[in-house]
């Protein structure tokens, strides 16, 4: 016979106060799991949607992010005779060759920080579209002159439209805010590229070129065409996507590893709370698990049932616990890119994939807290078990 679950629940009422400590401990081991895993894949997210599919990032081969690479004019414009690239309305290639370098500016929070500051052409709008201007006007090509990502607006002091900024060697005005649908580019600082490339002594080139194809579907030819092309070799093409996507891995990877290690220690508190609550419950149960014995339940029920009781409080605690974390969407904060070594704003991101890890290590944590508990209740001897009342 099988024990029915009511009777796991009404034991619940029984021993509130032990149940409510246990379940506490749970929800916030529970709470950090998820938590850590909302920050990587926030941190996935954003520059994901920091990409294109249908835009093509072309950087050196060696780079490990796109300060540290250099297409020289020269090579930029053989890349733009490959085939399968966009045209403009009169006939130029719709691609940005991009500048990438950091600058360091104070926060409001206090202390200095590093920050992107990406010099653009003319079509970068256009190639981006989700980078819109909210706020003044774009800046004039040939003028210092550059609009700033709404994070940056929030997060750094003087960074207003209308205010002015120092960096290379020069003062730089603001012109305009914009928002890029909470991708990278919202904690980036945009300029005309020449301009960049002048205030930095980069005459010689730019960090990385970025080109729309005219269909997506096209990618595989123009590869093939880029890898035919002997004066290319020192490069790689990635979908921009692709390639934002991998400038997270590093971050998130770390994060990741960190987290679960912090929770690990904290999960051994919360299972080790979960076994002290199973013990007392059947120490205070002891006749009662003689009497369930007496009236033919088998050993497997009962460990069945205790195990049951156990896992059943660590759920309850991880569904809390996963509640209390989707509350992190609501708040945005920042950290150092490990790829681009600047700071970069992202928001905690939830995924069905996150509440089932978390749900799992919910269950995880009462398996474990409620097997050997389970194992003693149902090796009890039934003489001995009535007795004891």
């Amino acid at each position: 016979m099988k024990i029915p679950l009511k009777y796991t629940v009404r034991n619940f009422k029984t021993r509130l106060l032990t149940t409510g400590i246990t379940v506490a401990g749970i929800t916030l081991v529970v709470f950090v799991f998820a938590a850590v895993l909302m920050m990587a894949h926030g941190i996935d997210k954003t520059l994901v949607a920091t990409g294109s599919p249908d835009n093509v990032i072309i950087a050196r081969k060696a780079a490990t992010g796109e300060i540290s690479s250099i297409v020289v004019n020269s090579d930029a414009a053989i890349l733009f005779t490959l085939p399968h690239i966009a045209k403009t309305s009169d006939g130029r290639p719709l691609a940005t060759s991009d500048v990438v370098v950091i600058i360091n500016l104070e926060k409001t929070s206090g202390g200095l920080s590093n920050l992107t500051v990406r010099g653009v052409s003319p079509q970068a709008f256009t190639i981006r579209p989700q980078v819109k201007i909210v706020e003044g006007r774009i800046f004039r090509q040939g003028a210092r002159e550059i609009v700033v990502g709404d994070a940056v607006a929030r997060r750094y002091t003087g960074t207003k439209v209308g205010g002015q900024i120092s960096f290379g060697g020069d003062k730089w005005t603001i012109v305009g805010r914009f928002e890029a649908g909470g991708s990278g580019f919202d904690s980036e600082v945009w300029g005309d590229s020449e301009q960049l490339q002048d205030a930095f002594n980069r005459r010689g080139g730019y960090s990385t070129v970025t080109l729309r194809l005219d269909d997506p579907k096209a990618y595989s030819e123009f590869k093939a065409a880029f890898d035919r092309e002997q004066r290319l070799q020192q490069f790689e093409p990635k979908s921009e996507q692709q390639y934002y996507a991998e400038q997270s891995e590093a971050m998130s990877l770390f994060i990741r590893i960190l987290g679960i290690f912090i929770t690990v220690i904290f999960s051994a508190g919360a299972t080790i709370g979960a076994m002290i609550t199973m013990y007392a419950a059947v120490a205070n149960r002891t006749v009662e698990i003689g009497t369930l014995r007496a009236l033919g339940f088998r050993r497997r029920s009962i460990l069945t049932a205790f195990l049951m009781e156990s896992m059943l409080l660590s759920i309850i605690g991880g569904l809390i616990g996963i509640a209390c974390a989707s509350v992190l969407q609501f708040f945005s904060i920042s950290t150092l890119n490990f790829g681009s070594f600047s700071e970069l704003e992202f928001s905690f991101a939830m995924s069905p994939g996150i509440v089932v890890a978390s749900l799992l290590f919910a269950a995880g944590m009462g398996f474990i807290g409620g097997f050997l508990p389970s194992v003693q209740a149902s090796r009890l001897n039934i003489v001995n078990a009535l007795r004891a009342g």
